[in-house]
């Protein structure tokens, strides 16, 4: 398929030639896929198709899809869950820092749709880490009190007192 159209044969002849010519070599034998139906031909026909098949056979997330403002509000929402699994204090505050400064490069040049959007309080997102890490200390629950036992019925009645005599 390296060699030149000539001239004098259109170039549709020509395609056809360079087909028939690498079939007979046998060059679309045992091809991936080959006899096998195309995906997706039996449903019907979604818009951009091609990019949810990209992603779900890329294993990717569609967060990736967002706009920019979208995608950061999505993530301070979802901060508190984020730092839970960090280990130390200066983590979670490297975290939150580096999301304010996103933030405030988006506030600074965004483009895209406008979202309220705000950087989050650093200490704030901290005290809430140190909450959810220590265990709330309660007291032991009270001792149940202790019952005397109760008589069983039958011994009520065998300890009546006798009747009066007449």
């Amino acid at each position: 398929m390296t060699e030149r159209k000539p001239a004098d044969v259109s170039f549709e002849s020509w395609v056809d030639r360079q087909i028939r010519e690498a079939t007979d070599r046998g060059e679309f034998d045992d091809l991936p896929g080959a006899g096998k139906p195309l995906p997706g031909l039996s449903g019907p026909v979604e818009e951009q198709w091609w990019l949810k098949d990209y992603l779900r056979r890329e294993n990717l997330p569609t967060d990736a899809l967002l706009p920019t403002p979208l995608l950061l509000r999505k993530e301070i929402n979802a901060l508190p869950d984020t730092v839970k699994g960090l280990r130390t204090e200066q983590e979670v505050r490297e975290l939150a820092g580096e999301l304010n400064r996103r933030v405030v490069d988006w506030l600074r040049f965004g483009t895209g749709p406008r979202v309220p959007l705000g950087p989050v309080n650093v200490d704030r997102v901290v005290d809430d880490w140190r909450a959810a890490r220590t265990p709330v200390r309660t007291a032991p629950p009270p001792a149940p009190p202790e019952r005397t036992p109760r008589a069983r019925w039958w011994h009520r009645w065998t300890r009546r007192s006798p009747a009066p005599e007449d």
